[in-house]
């Protein structure tokens, strides 16, 4: 009965940590993030960042993590995140014109032209808020 019980408790627990994540961010180049965001028809939601930035650290342990943007985020964009001093970093901010951070970009995968930009923080209901513009500017726009 006990082995039972724990194992209804782990198993609901484990459930509701899968339910409550936030936005789920690829970890791949940008070419497969492309290619993803192509093959799902969805626009790709992408963080430009540094490791020094104290407002992308604020977005990353605040914002990020929250369970009401992960679902909508999840549901209708390809999310990547890329620190702009390594890896594919500076190029990507050369093709997007990167001048701050955070800069969030919201990026029409056919032609990789930005939809929607927002720099600097923004708490979960402001972001959200932006998402849904973007969101509503791809369904606006036949080209995706």
């Amino acid at each position: 009965m006990t082995k039972k019980i724990t194992f209804a408790f782990l198993f609901s627990f484990i459930s509701l940590a899968g339910f409550s994540q936030g936005i789920s961010f690829q970890e791949d180049s940008w070419d497969k993030v492309v290619a993803k965001a192509k093959a799902q028809d969805k626009l790709i939601f992408m963080d430009a960042y540094t490791s020094w930035c104290g407002p992308c650290k604020l977005l990353q342990a605040r914002v990020f993590p929250d369970a009401e943007l992960g679902k909508y985020f999840n549901g209708n964009f390809i999310s990547a995140k890329y620190d702009m001093e390594k890896g594919q970093g500076p190029s990507l901010a050369a093709k997007f014109a990167v001048r701050a951070y955070p800069t969030l970009y919201f990026i029409d995968p056919n032609t990789q032209e930005i939809v929607q930009k927002v720099i600097g923080y923004r708490n979960p209901e402001q972001l959200l808020a932006v998402a849904k513009t973007a969101a509503e500017k791809k369904t606006k726009n036949s080209a995706f």
